[in-house]
């Protein structure tokens, strides 16, 4: 089992950036892809961002591609989501997740572990 926690969420004005750390302990050993998903209220959770466990490898949905970096830290247990010109929108959770084995996918089903979530706020 693998425990994440988010950190770094807040409020920023629209353009601004904003960094989200993920640290992953327990049973990291050689485990799959980690993610960063959004949530805004009412709305289902959506696939946002996903490194391979090596870092080698990212990919981004189209609404944030060329804005948002996914990376993984020198310490392989930390990923960091680097957002700048942020959107103006409502309050939105930002969720990191791990698979258990396997490249990325945007199904949040296939990640075995999520972390609490960090709420974001980009203001106009």
């Amino acid at each position: 089992q693998v425990q994440l926690v988010e950190s770094g969420g807040g409020l920023v004005q629209a353009g601004g950036s904003l960094r989200l750390s993920c640290a992953a302990s327990g049973r990291t050993f050689n485990s799959g892809a980690m993610g960063w998903f959004r949530q805004a209220p009412g709305k289902e959770r959506e696939f946002v961002t996903a490194i391979t466990w090596s870092g080698t490898t990212t990919y981004y949905a189209d609404s944030v591609k060329g804005r948002f970096t996914i990376s993984r830290g020198n310490v392989k247990n930390m990923v960091y989501l680097q957002m700048n010109s942020m959107k103006a929108e409502n309050t939105v959770v930002y969720y990191c997740a791990v698979r258990k084995l396997g490249y990325h996918t945007r199904d949040t089903g296939d990640y075995a572990s999520w972390g609490q979530g960090t709420q974001v706020t980009v203001s106009s």
